[in-house]
C-alpha cells in the first residue's frame, strides 16, 4: 500500500462517530457558513424555480383540471391533467416502479446529487429558513456569539422573531401541501370559511404546521441523516464509478497549512520540522477547514464519500474560493468518481472523463434496461386506457329466470366509471349470442369523474345457451363509437 494510502487510513476515525454527536451522546449544532460561489448561485436559480413551481401549483390546471391532486380519503387522483381512479391501480404501480428504478439509475450514475439540488428537505432549509436565519441572526459566528449570550433585548427579539417566521413558513407549506391533496376549491373554501366550522381540519393542520416547523427548526440535517430512507439507501446504490462531490486526495495530500507552508519558504522552519522529506510530498490542500465551515452536515469532505453528505456543491465553492486565493487550479474538490481519482493518481486517465466511465457500467447499463421495460410498459398500459371502464357482474344472489317460450333471463348490476373530467353519453350493445337486453335503471350518461350504477335484464332463446354457462359479450359505446368490449356470464339450465 503507498504512503498516500497510510496516510489516508490514519484519518479514518471519522467512521467511528457521526459529525453531529458528540462524545457524551449529545447534539452537536451545526453552524454552517453561508456559502457563496458559482454553484450556490446555480442552486439558487434552481430553487427559485422549484419553490415557483410548489407554490403556484395546486392553482395550475390544464384544460381546466388540476395539474397535480393526491386525494387519497376520496380516492381521487390526478396527475399531470389526468385522473386516476383505483381501477388504474396496475397503471399506478408501474408509474412508480419506473420513477424507483429511475431514482436508482440516477443515484447510480449521479450519487444524492437530487438531494442538493432539488430534494424539499434541501430546498426549503438552505434557500428558505437558513436565509432567514442569516438574515436575522447573522452568519455562523454571529449565530454562535447569540446562543452564548445572556437572555436579553436583542436575543428575545431575534429569536422570537426568527421562530415566528419559522412557524408562520411552516403553516404556508402545511395549507399548500393540503391543497394539493383535496384541490384547490375545497382547499379556498376551508380556509374562506369561519374556522368553527372545520375545527377538525384546522387542528390537523396546525398539528402538521408544527411537524414542519420542528424539521427546519430544529431537527434539521438529522431528518437527512435518521429519517429519509433515500439517505440511508443511498450507500448500496453508489459504487466507485458513481459521480459525486469528492476530494482529489491524489492532489490535495499531504495537507500543510499556508502558514508552515511560509515559515520554509522564509527559511523560519525545516522540512523535517513538518514530518516531510522535500516540498514535492505539498498537497495543494492548505488545511483551511473551508469545507468543513460551509457544510451543513457538519462532515468533512476530505475523510471521502459519507453517508451525510448530501452533494450540495458547498464545500466545492468554498475550495474554489481558496485555491483562487492561493494560485492553484480550481477543482481540488469536484464533481468527480471514486474510480477516477483512483486513475488519475496512478496515470491512467484524466478525470474528467469520469461521467464518460460512469455511464459504461454494466451496473448502470442493466439500471437502464429495466427502466425501459418498466416505462414501456407503461406507455402500452396508458395507450390501452379507455376513458370508460365498465363493469358488468351477475346480480348476487340470483339464479337464471325460466320464461315462457323456452326463453330465459339473468339480472345484472352495472357500474360505469368515467375517469374524464367531461359528461359521456353511453350506450351498451349486446354483440354475442343474440338476445335482449331489458334495463331496470337506465344509464344514458356518465357525468365526469364519477361512477354510476344501473340494472338490466339479458333474455336469451334457449338455443343461444351452451350449457350452465354461456359467455355474453357486450359492446360500450358514445356517440356512436365503440370505446371498449366487456364480457361476462349467463347462468342456464343444466340441460
Amino acid at each position: 500500500m503507498s504512503t498516500l494510502d497510510d496516510r489516508r487510513l490514519s484519518k479514518d476515525t471519522y467512521r467511528d462517530h457521526l459529525a453531529t454527536v458528540n462524545a457524551e451522546g449529545g447534539r452537536n449544532w451545526i453552524y454552517p457558513k453561508k456559502p457563496s460561489g458559482r454553484y450556490y448561485k446555480a442552486r439558487n436559480v434552481v430553487a427559485l424555480f422549484l419553490l415557483a413551481f410548489f407554490f403556484s401549483g395546486p392553482f395550475i390546471e390544464i384544460n381546466g383540471h388540476p395539474l397535480l391532486m393526491l386525494n387519497i380519503l376520496k380516492r381521487e387522483f390526478v396527475i399531470f391533467g389526468v385522473a386516476f381512479w383505483p381501477q388504474d391501480l396496475h397503471l399506478l404501480v408501474f408509474g412508480m416502479l419506473s420513477f424507483v428504478v429511475g431514482v436508482v439509475l440516477f443515484t447510480v450514475v449521479y450519487g444524492r446529487l437530487f438531494c442538493g439540488w432539488a430534494c424539499p428537505q434541501t430546498i426549503f432549509m438552505e434557500m428558505v429558513f437558513r436565509r432567514i436565519e442569516y438574515w436575522i441572526e447573522g452568519d455562523a459566528n454571529d449565530q454562535i456569539r447569540l446562543n452564548k449570550a445572556p437572555w436579553n433585548t436583542e436575543k428575545i427579539v431575534k429569536k422570537g422573531s426568527k421562530h415566528a417566521i419559522f412557524f408562520g413558513m411552516a403553516f404556508l407549506i402545511s395549507n399548500l401541501f393540503l391543497a394539493y391533496i383535496i384541490g384547490k376549491e375545497d382547499w379556498l373554501t376551508l380556509i374562506t370559511d369561519p374556522p368553527s366550522e372545520h375545527i377538525a381540519g384546522l387542528s390537523i393542520m396546525i398539528l402538521f404546521s408544527g411537524v414542519f416547523y420542528g424539521v427546519f427548526a430544529f431537527m434539521r440535517e438529522q431528518v437527512c441523516h435518521f429519517v429519509c430512507p433515500y439517505g440511508r439507501m443511498q450507500s448500496v446504490m453508489l459504487d466507485n464509478h458513481s459521480i459525486n462531490v469528492i476530494y482529489d486526495y491524489s492532489r490535495g495530500e499531504q495537507r500543510v497549512k499556508i502558514g508552515d507552508r511560509n515559515k520554509i519558504k522564509n527559511a523560519k522552519a525545516t522540512l523535517s520540522d513538518l514530518g516531510l522529506e522535500d516540498p514535492t510530498q505539498f498537497g495543494d490542500c492548505i488545511d483551511c477547514n473551508q469545507c468543513v465551515k460551509v457544510c451543513p452536515m457538519g462532515i468533512d469532505i476530505r475523510n471521502g464519500i459519507q453517508l451525510e453528505c448530501v452533494n450540495c456543491t458547498a464545500c466545492i465553492d468554498a475550495c474554489d474560493d481558496i485555491m483562487d486565493k492561493i494560485d492553484k487550479p480550481r477543482g481540488l474538490i469536484r464533481y468527480s468518481s471514486e474510480q477516477a481519482i483512483r486513475d488519475a493518481q496512478d496515470g491512467k486517465k484524466s478525470t474528467r472523463n469520469a461521467l464518460k466511465h460512469t455511464l459504461l457500467t454494466p451496473r448502470v447499463m442493466g439500471y437502464s434496461g429495466v427502466l425501459v421495460i418498466l416505462l414501456t410498459t407503461f406507455i402500452v398500459l396508458m395507450s390501452m386506457r379507455t376513458s370508460l371502464e365498465t363493469t358488468i357482474l351477475r346480480e348476487a344472489g340470483t339464479l337464471y329466470q325460466e320464461l315462457p317460450g323456452d326463453r330465459y333471463s339473468n339480472i345484472y348490476e352495472l357500474k360505469v366509471i368515467n375517469k374524464t373530467f367531461d359528461p359521456i353519453d353511453y350506450e351498451l350493445v349486446l354483440l354475442e349470442p343474440e338476445g335482449e337486453i331489458v334495463s331496470l335503471g337506465t344509464v344514458d350518461q356518465v357525468e365526469g369523474q364519477s361512477l354510476t350504477k344501473g340494472r338490466f335484464m339479458v333474455r336469451l332463446d334457449q338455443e343461444q345457451l351452451n350449457g350452465m354457462q354461456t359467455n355474453l359479450r357486450f359492446s360500450v359505446r358514445s356517440n356512436g363509437e365503440e370505446i371498449e368490449q366487456v364480457t361476462t356470464g349467463f347462468i342456464g339450465p343444466s340441460e
